[in-house]
């Protein structure tokens, strides 16, 4: 199965992963490395998830939305 992990490769070769914990139990193994133009984006202003969460707050707070998904939470 494949998985995807964040890291970060050292000029020395090596490669950083950002969550070690997620990594803690890989053998040694074959990769695929992709080069990103950031190591992290320096405005998060600009990145999706920050630009889009107001207009899907907007959404998400609507009562037609409550009475969507309101046959998953029986209990309300």
């Amino acid at each position: 199965m494949m998985q995807t992990y964040e890291a970060v490769l050292q000029p020395n070769g090596h490669l950083q992963f950002l969550d070690l914990a997620a990594v803690a139990h890989l053998t040694p193994r074959r990769v695929l490395v992709t080069f990103t133009e950031e190591l992290e984006p320096t405005d998060t202003a600009l990145c999706g998830a920050t630009l889009s969460e107001s207009a899907l707050a907007q959404d998400w707070q609507r009562v037609e939305e409550d009475a969507a998904w309101a046959h998953l939470q029986p209990a309300k």
